[in-house]
């Protein structure tokens, strides 16, 4: 097999599975803990069959060596690394993944370095015939996050910690690739690093340019190149590193055979020097000047950088093959798609230049816990990537689909991508404090190039509402119609409507209970939502137009089936197989209403007592979630029933009590009461939920109305 660094023909895919094990206080955060290794060897072959022969492969320090001069045990690792020989999977292999090592360690410890080159040595020796290895991934941004932002162990927030974290960790992978090639000599390092541009306010473009040098400082030390007159070289002495440990690390080279640009969307900073309206979080400051540093892509005074210039940047510079190394966006369904597309095109088109880009790799494939805090919080906050593990099991989405046909063909199409990503529309840009603007009936995007509309119908306007709002966010051309425009139990309305419209999919936005469902049930006319949905079956299959619809507890005990029986609302077989029917419960994060939630925090709010049942369960859905997930699942093909809801189901006692420490509530003023509200939806078995309850109630707190474009993970990598 030829070396990582070799120029190809064809640009190639690569993958990834993200298997950070970061330190936060006295606890661990793994990515993968979930994952027994029976699975992880599944997951090994799920992989496979996408056409991936190149995988970036974890064998982590803390999870094999946990204890300081004990035994490692090798049985799990063995099993996954001779999968790999066994299919023809060439590793990348990671020792060190955004962590800090093992308890008896840490980046600013004196004999760090030292100690992962003795890990680095015991998997050589176990496995010789590894040849691509990145000891330590982006040890920049990991030095950022736990030296100078204070997000993860040691948790500084001083330019001296970061320092002395970085230079820790570049004399670590020198060391490592040393121990490696001791076993190895023919062992090649593929060093990571996010390379993320700033830009900013006139005022602070000292500060912009510093940031611009000190971005490519990995590369720099490791390569040998970092000039001893440079502003880089003097801020690390600045800060502490001595002058001999520098030159050690100059004249004692270890460059890479390849550069590993992992680039997201939210890598690029703007800094503002005017901090009014913008978050207490975002706002930090140099020692001199105080201001804003956001995400460049929603700052109304920035622009979107390019990434094929960031590669071509890397190249000029350092004369090095490159591949991105992570390629994912903790995203919708549709923008995860773009985003793909438009790194593979940015490096296709590169490669067909000359320039020596040799893959691009599809990051995340099993997806991403709680980066949405980045990895500060153990919420359960999960984004799926090319496989879903919310399902009984891994369930591959669209993206498996567009990576199935890359690998085959080197051609990313889907119709999809026929709408540019939300970081090149209008939504990017978060306005402050500005009221949410009306949407229109129709969004249908100028640069749409003729990506198919769906239908939006039903007499849910509070769903209906949501589904086009998310659908106008999510660069998803839509129509709503009226029951005046289309009455989804007159056959011969929906099919002509079809005929004008030529759909791929209509959301019948009916059919789901509310969190105090039986104060809507009065209002509800269930036989005529039923008719709807097997009406609107009826006419979408022959045109094979998907349909989305809705069922819910409520349903269930007005119709008098029980889970099982749900699709008597869509009663031909053959119509079945294009619907998709979606079971879910205790709806909230519609505006607010007179439901439990409203009521108990305006009780509280004012200091009054809220009884509410301590011996009765709900399940809770919140709205966003519900829709984002339900038009994932159309954009995925499936169809069949689905249970969606967030996990867990509380009493309505402890969700009363959740509400007042969200807010901030005398948590006393909660009574435990007897009296029955409503029954908890009886799902049975294990059905694919969202995001856990509480997790849901709190982003609902914190932004009741979803007004810009789901965000990624902030500087997520």
């Amino acid at each position: 097999m030829p070396g990582i660094s070799a120029k190809t023909e064809r640009l190639e895919l690569w993958g990834g599975v993200e298997c950070t094990i970061n330190r936060v206080g006295e606890a661990f955060h793994n990515q993968l803990a979930a994952r027994s290794p029976a699975e992880r060897l599944q997951d090994i072959d799920r992989v496979v069959s996408l056409g991936i022969r190149t995988l970036r492969f974890p064998l982590l320090w803390e999870e094999l060596a946990p204890e300081e001069n004990a035994e490692i045990d090798w049985s799990a690792a063995d099993a996954q690394m001779r999968r790999l020989r066994e299919l023809g999977v060439r590793p990348i292999v990671g020792l060190l993944h955004h962590g800090s090592g093992p308890r008896y360690t840490s980046l600013v410890d004196p004999r760090f370095p030292e100690r992962l080159a003795r890990y680095a040595r015991a998997v050589a020796e176990r496995y010789p015939w590894v040849q691509a290895w990145t000891p330590i991934n982006e040890p920049l941004t990991t030095a950022r996050f736990s030296g100078l932002y204070g997000h993860w162990f040691p948790h500084g927030r001083d330019p001296r910690i970061f320092c002395r974290a970085f230079v820790n960790q570049i004399r670590a992978i020198g060391l490592a690739m040393r121990a490696i090639r001791a076993v190895n000599p023919a062992a090649e390092l593929v060093q990571t690093e996010d390379l993320g541009v700033t830009l900013s306010t006139p005022a602070l473009v000292d500060q912009a340019e510093f940031e611009n040098e000190r971005r490519w400082l990995s590369f720099d030390l490791l390569g040998g190149t970092l000039d001893r007159r440079g502003r880089g070289w003097g801020y690390l002495r600045e800060q502490g590193i001595s002058e001999s440990e520098l030159t050690e690390l100059v004249e004692h080279p270890c460059p890479p055979a390849l550069l590993g640009i992992n680039h997201y969307i939210t890598s690029s900073r703007f800094l503002d020097e005017n901090p009014r309206g913008y978050d207490a979080r975002e706002i930090g400051g140099n020692g001199r000047d105080v201001y804003a540093d956001v995400a460049a892509v929603r700052a109304q005074n920035s622009n979107f950088f390019e990434p094929r210039e960031l590669l071509r940047q890397a190249w000029e510079r350092f004369g090095i093959p490159i591949a991105v190394t992570e390629a994912h966006l903790c995203c919708t369904r549709e923008e995860q798609l773009r985003w793909f597309g438009e790194l593979w095109s940015a490096a296709s088109l590169l490669h067909r230049d000359g320039l020596p880009i040799i893959a691009v790799t599809a990051w995340s494939l099993l997806g991403a816990y709680d980066w949405d805090s980045l990895l500060t919080r153990a919420d359960g906050h999960y984004e799926p990537g090319a496989f879903d593990l919310r399902s009984p099991e891994p369930r591959a989405t669209a993206l498996a689909s567009l990576l199935r046909q890359v690998a085959r063909t080197s051609e990313c199409e889907n119709p999809l991508l026929r709408v540019p990503g939300w970081w090149r529309r209008s939504v990017r840009i978060v306005r402050r404090h500005t009221p949410t603007m009306p949407l229109p009936q129709v969004f249908a995007p100028r640069a749409n190039r003729g990506c198919p509309m769906l239908l939006i119908a039903g007499a849910d306007a509070g769903l209906g509402d949501v589904f086009a709002r998310m659908c106008h966010l999510r660069g998803l051309p839509y129509r709503r119609l009226s029951p005046a425009e289309m009455d989804v139990t007159d056959a011969p309305m929906v099919r002509a409507a079809i005929r004008a419209f030529q759909p791929w999919a209509i959301i019948h936005a009916e059919g789901c209970e509310h969190l105090d469902a039986r104060a809507h049930a009065a209002a509800r006319d269930r036989p005529t939502e039923i008719l709807g949905a097997a009406t609107l079956a009826a006419a979408c299959a022959p045109a094979e137009v998907a349909l989305l619809t809705f069922s819910s507890d409520l349903s269930s005990r007005v119709n008098g089936t029980d889970d099982d029986q749900d699709f008597r609302i869509i009663p031909v077989e053959a119509e079945r197989r294009t619907a998709l029917i979606v079971k879910t419960s205790g709806l909230f994060g519609i505006p607010p209403g007179n439901d439990f939630i409203s009521r108990t925090v305006h009780a509280l709010s004012g200091g009054k007592p809220i009884e509410a049942a301590a011996n009765e369960f709900i399940r809770l859905t919140y709205v966003p979630d519900l829709v984002h997930a339900s038009l994932d699942l159309l954009i995925d093909r499936e169809r069949g029933l689905w249970h969606l809801t967030n996990s867990g189901a509380p009493s309505w006692t402890e969700l009363a009590h959740e509400i007042a420490r969200i807010i901030g509530a005398d948590a006393s003023l909660v009574t435990s009461s007897g009296q029955v509200l409503a029954r908890v939806a009886p799902f049975k078995g294990e059905p694919p939920l969202l995001n856990p309850w509480h997790n849901a109630l709190r982003r609902y707190f914190e932004q009741q109305d979803e007004t810009h474009a789901p965000a990624p993970c902030p500087q997520a990598t």
